[in-house]
């Protein structure tokens, strides 16, 4: 597998090491040097693990760390992670590691809560000894590897951070740990959202539903000159859109990028109906092609860029527990912009006469899965 990112990606913000990582080309290797490298505590939490080749890779190497005798401990959403054979763990749970299933669909599984069923873990976080730890867009599986390598190569992007920034990370992990019935460590800590003042990992989790919604809003109605904003289920409410109108009117350019390719074709549909919204109130829309883009990324002026897992539809608003880091600095602002350009580059700038001018059956899907974006 390919080597990561060049020094251009790579910051120092506070007391924190920042390192963004494109695709899984560059965040699957430096995720598995991280547990590789771990001498006392690897923690998992993701929503997709595939039971593919890459996520026998990741089992494989937490397998090995476990046997070492290092603490494991991993947790994978139930629905998310639906086809992977929960066999594929028992080599990690025999080296004594643990493993758990957030949020069971089977009446059968002891923690099953019919009430809870729509409620699910999003979050995509490594965190290695307390001391690095990564989130963003990628799961764990194929679609994620080079073509090259046998994948789909789906556009993403990470985030990889050392420092104090890292025990949020870490605490929030537990938070989850512990809400599916598990004992935590007594250094677990609590999640403070303030353990940085630049670097910040927000959530929306455990009573803090709106935290990362919260932070874009802000983000919106400071914003003087430019904002970006690039995400796969771009389902945002009246609310935010009218908050990217104001922000137009103010002068600020806004900059949407969607994927051309979505892997949810019913989103697709929806998403239409909002893209002609924005479209008519003169925001800049493109599509991005050739590959799947799965990245949830935001840059506002020079002045804040955000990594993470939410996406900007309902069931992140309501219903997902999600994490993004955001970093409010001017350099890593500048080289998350860098990056949402080359996108640009490899898209398509959407048009009012080209969106008027869909099919007769396009305008019909798309008006029968706008009202159904509350479910999407």
């Amino acid at each position: 597998m390919a080597s990561v990112g060049d020094e251009s990606s790579r910051f120092e913000v506070d007391s924190n090491r920042l390192r963004l990582l494109r695709d899984g080309r560059e965040a699957y290797p430096a995720m598995l040097a991280a547990i590789a490298g771990a001498k006392r505590e690897v923690l998992l939490e993701m929503y997709w693990i595939q039971g593919d080749k890459t996520g026998l890779m990741f089992r494989d190497a937490l397998t090995a760390k476990a046997k070492e005798g290092a603490t494991v401990c991993v947790t994978y959403d139930a629905v998310g992670s639906i086809s992977a054979p929960s066999s594929m763990w028992q080599p990690l749970i025999e080296a004594g590691g643990q493993v758990i299933e957030f949020g069971p669909v089977s009446p059968l599984r002891k923690r099953f809560r019919f009430n809870r069923i729509t409620f699910r873990d999003h979050r995509k976080i490594l965190v290695v000894d307390g001391e690095t730890g990564f989130t963003g867009g990628m799961n764990i599986g194929d679609p994620w590897l080079p073509r090259d390598e046998g994948g789909d190569n789906w556009r993403d992007e990470g985030i990889e951070v050392t420092g104090p920034v890292v025990r949020d990370l870490r605490a929030l992990f537990f938070e989850t740990w512990r809400r599916t019935g598990h004992t935590i460590p007594l250094d677990a800590g609590r999640f403070t959202r303030s353990a940085s003042g630049r670097v910040v990992v927000l959530t929306n989790g455990h009573g803090r539903r709106r935290g990362i919604r919260h932070a874009y809003l802000r983000a919106i109605r400071h914003a003087t000159e430019r904002i970006d904003i690039a995400n796969p289920y771009f389902l945002p409410g009246p609310f935010f859109l009218a908050a990217l109108k104001n922000a137009q009117s103010r002068g600020v350019e806004v900059r949407i990028l969607v994927p051309g390719l979505n892997d949810v074709w019913v989103v697709s549909m929806a998403m239409s109906s909002v893209i002609g919204r924005l479209l008519e109130s003169n925001a800049r829309v493109f599509a991005y092609q050739g590959r799947v883009l799965h990245a949830k990324t935001a840059v506002f002026d020079e002045t804040l860029a955000t990594v993470g897992t939410y996406n900007l539809d309902a069931r992140s608003r309501r219903y997902n527990r999600e994490c993004n880091i955001a970093v409010y600095d001017a350099a890593v602002a500048r080289a998350a912009r860098v990056r949402f350009e080359q996108d640009l580059a490899e898209s398509i700038e959407l048009s009012v006469s080209s969106w008027k001018e869909r099919s007769l059956a396009h305008r019909f899907f798309s008006w029968f899965a706008y009202p159904l974006r509350q479910f999407l």
